[in-house]
């Protein structure tokens, strides 16, 4: 029974790896990121609600006076 020759599957695995890794390479080159997140002013909008302009206490069960 012969032999396997293996003499050439170094060059072999050596260039797959090397082209692998440029098509890799290219496929990142070519994919658009996102641009870096710039900061938003966020103006609050203020509304006024009915119950802003009246006075209002809301009186909790635990700060009552004890009976």
């Amino acid at each position: 029974m012969p032999q396997l020759d293996t003499s050439t599957w170094f060059i072999t695995v050596l260039s797959t790896t090397i082209t692998l890794f440029i098509l890799m390479q290219l496929k990142i080159s070519l994919h658009n990121f996102p641009q870096t997140p710039s900061v938003k002013s966020i103006k609050l909008m203020k509304t006024d609600n009915p119950w802003e302009s009246k006075w209002t206490k809301i009186y909790s069960p635990l700060s009552l006076p004890l009976q």
